[in-house]
């Protein structure tokens, strides 16, 4: 009979040890990997869509930034802040006016995407690479290279901008030596 309640304390010294390790390595929740469904996946080709457009203004003389953005959207460039349509409008033109005159091609490379959505909100992470050509025969030059995290609402069927964080990691221009925020 020792024996007998020996084992049986035994046992649930094991399966408790068990059951320790299993809560001590938590599986991932539900919400960091939402399951992809064909809604999800088109929610996230229009986000492609938009983060390509919006990136195409740059260096193309276009100037329509605020229109990706809620009217009280929040952009934040290296600690450079703007909140609202215009003031984030006036951040560009603010920022085109400290460059120098572009030379050549811009193009601006969008890697390591990573959109998860959300129902009618949705955040996507990614590192940008701005690359510019002076003529078709020069070698292509990095000219700058950071990252981004951005919050989405989805509104009316269209995507916008809700709150945008933009973080140099290189190249970083000299308007922002100031307000640079090492995240």
């Amino acid at each position: 009979m020792r024996d007998d309640r020996r084992n049986q304390i035994h046992k649930i010294f094991i399966l408790t040890a068990a059951a320790l390790m299993l809560t001590a390595f938590p599986l991932p929740s539900a919400a960091e990997h939402p399951v992809a469904t064909l809604s999800t996946l088109i929610e996230r080709a229009q986000i492609e869509d938009m983060l390509v457009d919006y990136y195409n203004q740059l260096g193309s003389g276009g100037h329509d930034f605020g229109s990706f953005y809620l009217e009280d959207g929040i952009l934040d460039v290296n600690g450079l802040v703007a909140q609202g349509r215009k003031a984030i409008e006036d951040l560009y033109k603010k920022t085109a006016e400290g460059a120098s005159a572009p030379r050549g091609k811009f193009h601006m490379l969008l890697t390591n995407l990573k959109i998860v959505v959300n129902g009618q909100s949705a955040t996507a992470d990614v590192v940008w690479t701005g690359v510019r050509s002076e003529t078709v025969k020069a070698t292509p030059q990095f000219v700058e290279q950071g990252r981004e995290h951005d919050e989405l609402l989805k509104r009316n069927g269209r995507w916008y901008f809700k709150r945008r964080v933009i973080t140099s990691d290189g190249g970083l221009p000299p308007m922002f030596e100031k307000t640079y925020i090492k995240r």
